[in-house]
């Protein structure tokens, strides 16, 4: 519903701020469908081809990092609406979509390549032969690999956390110092980075489980079983989840646009 929303007026799918959020809508959704498939093929024990284990790989961890860097241009959006509204038109237009989201599809392909490129120099094995019960652990042969797995992830959280705290200090002082309507929108800018905040705090923990998981893993396998559990649904489902419902609710244009459709054209207020 919330996708097809977006498409239904120019004024969400010209605007870069919509733009973006319509994006981490539709890697949201690929998510949350690969790893319920995974999460269902792991409980019945139904083992796949690795080849086709390596591209759902792939596509998974592509989108687990899609939604973390598209909220940080998203927040970087808000720093250059509040921070510089006299430029915001000139670096957040329509044309500059296409670049960000091709930088920000281009970082998410580096971390599944550098895995991937590591696990082909390291083994022999045929990915057309084999099957296995497919997850990530299986891409791992030595312990270094699962280093430079965290190594990656570490920095990525440093990246990202360094572009929120930015936007979050400048923005601040300009609330503080603004006053009127100024005032109003850029408390309002704070509030959104906030909740971006929030919601990549639990993107990015995600980032780290694997480090605690394979430390849990080597102690107590049941403990492993259950914290990985634990971590699926609080780390990867609840923030994709809590997403559409904070922004599409909290933008008063985009909320009634979906009540409108949502109650197919019952709700008559001024869109």
């Amino acid at each position: 519903m919330l996708i097809l929303t977006f498409f239904t007026k120019d004024v969400f799918y010209t605007s870069m701020r919509y733009i973006l959020f319509a994006h981490t809508l539709l890697s949201d959704c690929v998510t949350l469908c690969l790893s319920n498939l995974l999460l269902l093929l792991h409980f019945f024990a139904k083992p796949m081809l690795m080849w086709l284990c390596a591209i759902i790989f792939v596509v998974a961890s592509v989108c687990n990092y899609l939604t973390p860097l598209t909220l940080t241009a998203m927040t970087l959006e808000r720093y250059v609406a509040v921070c510089m509204p006299l430029r915001h038109a000139e670096l957040c237009s329509t044309r500059g979509a296409l670049p960000t989201l091709l930088a920000i599809h281009g970082l998410s392909f580096i971390p599944c390549t550098i895995y991937l490129l590591a696990y082909f120099v390291s083994t022999t094995s045929d990915l057309k032969k084999h099957s296995m019960i497919c997850q990530v652990e299986m891409f791992a042969v030595h312990k270094w690999q699962g280093h430079l797995r965290s190594a990656i992830s570490q920095s990525y959280f440093l990246l990202m956390f360094v572009a929120i705290a930015f936007s979050y200090v400048h923005i601040a002082k300009a609330a503080k110092a603004a006053s009127g309507e100024d005032g109003r929108m850029s408390k309002k800018g704070l509030r959104t980075v906030l909740l971006h905040g929030f919601q990549l705090l639990l993107c990015l923990i995600q980032l780290f489980s694997p480090m605690v998981e394979s430390a849990v893993l080597q102690r107590n396998v049941m403990l492993f079983i259950h914290l990985r559990y634990f971590n699926y649904i609080m780390f990867i489902l609840v923030p994709r989840c809590l997403s559409p419902l904070i922004y599409s609710v909290r933008d008063e244009k985009f909320f009634l646009a979906l009540k409108y459709y949502a109650l197919c054209g019952h709700f008559k207020n001024k869109l």
